[in-house]
C-alpha cells in the first residue's frame, strides 16, 4: 500500500516540522489526511503534509458525534502543535456559518473581535440552484448588504473536486482526489490541496477544515463517544 507521506516518522520532532506557511515560487501541493495525528480511535481530525512529507498542520481530537466537543471550537495547529486559528460555528445564524479567530481560545477572549480572521458560510438557499458556490468567505471589515465575498468555494468538496477563488475569480487553491499514479486514486479521506503562490497556506487550510463541517462530509470516526 502506498504511503500517504514519505518522511520517516522515527525523526518526527526533528525533521518533519516546518514553520514557513506562505507560498512563494511554484504552487505548493499538500497531502491532507482526514485523520487526527493522535493515534487512538475515536478522534476526528486532519493531518497535513507538504511534498517532502513534513508535517505542516494538525487538527486533533474532536468528534462529530459529540456536540459538546465543539464548545471550545476546532483548533488549527502547526506541525509543532501551536495554535494558529480557532474555528467556531456561529450561533443563531440564518445560514450555516463558522468564524475563525487568531490563536487559541484565551487569545480570542483577550482580543475579542480584533482577532477575527474570516467568516465562512453556506451559499444562501435562495441562490443555491443558480450558483455553483458551496460556500462564501468574508474577511473582516465593514460590510454592505449584497457585497461580493472575498473568496468563493466552487465545485463539490464532498467529491474532493473544488476550487477556492478570490473575488476577482483568481484561483487561490484547488482540492482534488489524491493520485498514486495515473490510474490509482486513494480513498476520499486522503486528498490533495494545491495552494497557488501568494496565498497563505494557513488561511486556505482553515477554509478546508470549515468546509468539512458545513458541506456535511459523510466521514464518520470510529467509536466516537
Amino acid at each position: 500500500m502506498s504511503r500517504i507521506h514519505p518522511a520517516d516518522q522515527s525523526n518526527f520532532q526533528d525533521n518533519l516540522l516546518v514553520k514557513e506557511i506562505k507560498v512563494e515560487g511554484p504552487p505548493c501541493t499538500l497531502t491532507v489526511w482526514k485523520k487526527s495525528s493522535m493515534s487512538f480511535q475515536g478522534t476526528d481530525g486532519f493531518t497535513v503534509f507538504d511534498h517532502h512529507g513534513r508535517l505542516v498542520f494538525r487538527v486533533d481530537n474532536y468528534s462529530r458525534k459529540n456536540p459538546c466537543g465543539l464548545a471550545g471550537g476546532l483548533v488549527l495547529m502547526n506541525g509543532a502543535g501551536n495554535a494558529l486559528l480557532t474555528l467556531k460555528p456561529q450561533i443563531m445564524s440564518m445560514q450555516y456559518q463558522w468564524n475563525a479567530y487568531r490563536g487559541d481560545q484565551e487569545m480570542r477572549r483577550r482580543k475579542c473581535k480584533k482577532s477575527k480572521v474570516f467568516s465562512m458560510r453556506t451559499t444562501s438557499v435562495l441562490f443555491q440552484r443558480r450558483r455553483k458556490d458551496e460556500a462564501e468567505v468574508f474577511l473582516p471589515g465593514l460590510r454592505k448588504q449584497g457585497q461580493v465575498p472575498d473568496f468563493r468555494i466552487q465545485g463539490s468538496f464532498r467529491s474532493r473536486n473544488c476550487l477556492i477563488r478570490t473575488a476577482t475569480g483568481e484561483v487561490a487553491a484547488k482540492i482534488t482526489r489524491k493520485r498514486v499514479n495515473s490510474t490509482v486514486l486513494l480513498s476520499d479521506d486522503v486528498f490533495s490541496l494545491v495552494v497557488q503562490p501568494g496565498f497563505d497556506m494557513e488561511l486556505i487550510m482553515a477554509f478546508v477544515v470549515v468546509l468539512d463541517r458545513i458541506c456535511a462530509n459523510p466521514f464518520t470516526p470510529i467509536l466516537c463517544s
